[in-house]
């Protein structure tokens, strides 16, 4: 019998069975996964993600329920702007529909959303033009510095000035049309989290459902061409009454009235509606240069 080998060991000592088992046994696997703790799964990294995303919307769901509850269609809009500050890190929301001239502020939370509401119809620019052109949500996030300030400079200056430096704005409807937005205001810069931006669009959805339950109502408009609006902003009846008043005393399109409209609202720091009102009641009158 030849010389024993100390290098091979005692029985059990193979050094590939060290972790207490055969080489390829439960063993040696157990040696590997234990250097990734459970917590980085990823697969219970996604279940928790997905528990989480449920739990914000059944919260959300809750409180978009209690707040609709008991209202006429035509109140659930202005409702659902106020349950839209409950749940989100805003200080105002209005919703606008989409018209061909300018949008059309239907509900708002309080008079100060529903004045940067205004602010955007009257420039004919802003957040919710585009969000409504594009059919996406646009996120204007810091007002007072930076890209957003100088993408919409006069609007930027209005917001601020009235207190807001955030705008979110949603689309309301489907991919094949957008009917109007739904428009959040903030009073600090910042953006809006994943979670946060879900818990919006979600509020956007149930405000789309809510507008396509609304009443449609006869062709009004200069061009008797918005028959969506009818019997939904009344105060804008007004609007397309002085728009047409505007059109006989210039001898000019909707268009043109409409920038003139604006044009004259912005320089004497008034809305839209209320240059309007003024042109029905006499007590403006566009001349002929």
């Amino acid at each position: 019998m030849g010389p024993r080998d100390d290098r091979s060991g005692a029985p059990g000592d193979d050094p590939r069975t060290s972790a207490g088992g055969a080489p390829g046994t439960s063993g040696g696997d157990d040696t590997r996964r234990s250097r990734t703790p459970r917590g980085d799964d990823p697969r219970l990294s996604g279940r928790n993600s997905e528990h989480e995303r449920e739990r914000d919307r059944v919260r959300a769901t809750d409180v978009i329920a209690e707040g609709v509850r008991g209202a006429e269609p035509g109140e659930i809009p202005q409702r659902l702007c106020v349950v839209a500050v409950k749940l989100l890190p805003v200080v105002g929301a209005s919703v606008s529909l989409r018209s061909n001239g300018m949008p059309v502020r239907l509900s708002a939370s309080s008079e100060e959303a529903s004045r940067l509401a205004e602010v955007q119809a009257t420039l004919g620019d802003g957040p919710c033009f585009h969000a409504a052109r594009m059919g996406a949500p646009v996120l204007a996030s810091d007002l007072t510095d930076g890209p957003d300030v100088l993408r919409w400079p006069v609007f930027a200056q209005q917001a601020t000035a009235a207190g807001v430096q955030a705008v979110y704005s949603l689309p309301l409807g489907n991919d094949a049309v957008c009917v109007g937005t739904l428009d959040l205001y903030r009073d600090t810069p910042g953006a809006l989290h994943d979670r946060e931006l879900r818990t919006a669009q979600l509020v956007a959805g149930v405000m789309t459902v809510a507008l396509m339950a609304l009443p449609r109502g006869e062709d009004n408009g200069p061009d008797g061409d918005e028959p969506w609006l009818s019997g939904l902003a009344t105060d804008y009846d007004e609007v397309y009454q002085a728009i047409g008043m505007i059109m006989a005393q210039l001898r000019v399109g909707a268009d043109e009235a409409l920038a003139r409209l604006r044009a004259h609202a912005f320089a004497h720091n008034r809305t839209a509606l209320e240059v309007a009102r003024e042109v029905v009641s006499h007590r403006k009158k566009f001349d002929r240069d």
